[in-house]
């Protein structure tokens, strides 16, 4: 099951609107990584609160766009991903994109996480964004 949740903001149009659509999607790309989707729980907050949960669980303290919490087995996506609606409309201005241009990349970058893709480096953020690109193209 796939779940959208808001913990400090309102729940964006875009979910509000096209949650099913949005599942779907995100269903298809996992099952292009070979995966099923089990328990999968998207937590929209605000800076404050993902700063919180910076702190908390990864000792670090700043600002992003996304934590993910894993949670997958060997033939389901599970975790609890969080997105700062704060941080996504402010990348989204920086890439030039619409907010739900970047609300929908990020949504996606968490589900790629989940299936072990890295952004470290130069290298796997790279790769990150094509596996983002391409998954995108099939909304």
């Amino acid at each position: 099951m796939i779940q959208f949740l808001t913990d400090r903001v309102e729940l964006p149009e875009l979910i509000a609107t096209r949650a099913k659509e949005l599942e779907m999607w995100l269903r298809k790309v996992a099952a292009g990584y070979g995966y099923g989707v089990g328990d999968l729980t998207y937590i929209l907050c605000d800076d404050e609160k993902i700063l919180e949960v910076n702190r908390q669980f990864l000792g670090h303290d700043y600002y992003t766009d996304v934590i993910t919490f894993d949670y997958t087995t060997p033939s389901r996506l599970n975790g609890d991903i969080y997105i700062s609606l704060d941080t996504v409309s402010s990348n989204a201005v920086e890439a030039g994109v619409t907010k739900d241009e970047e609300l929908t990349r990020i949504l996606v970058h968490g589900l790629l996480h989940l299936t072990g893709q890295a952004d470290k480096t130069p290298e796997t953020k790279a790769e990150m964004t094509r596996k983002e690109n391409q998954a995108l193209s099939l909304l």
